[in-house]
């Protein structure tokens, strides 16, 4: 058998096991890898950025926050 002939065999023994749904879904879940990469790398960066600015007062406000609830502040 060639291998031209065995990857067809291959081919059809797997189309035969899988449903086209599942076939489906599976190329669905893939995604688009580089588009959440950015996503998550512009998300990172705007937080890194507002924290920068707003740190100090975050913080400040976290701890008066605290502070009222545990009757403290």
């Amino acid at each position: 058998m060639s291998v031209s002939g065995f990857l067809t065999l291959l081919l059809r023994c797997r189309a035969l096991l899988l449903p086209p749904s599942a076939e489906g879904r599976r190329s669905a879940q893939r995604g688009d890898v580089p588009g959440w990469v950015m996503v998550t790398v512009m998300t990172a960066g705007l937080v890194y950025a507002i924290w920068t600015f707003a740190g100090p007062e975050l913080n400040a406000m976290l701890s008066r926050a605290l502070g009222s609830v545990s009757g403290l502040g």
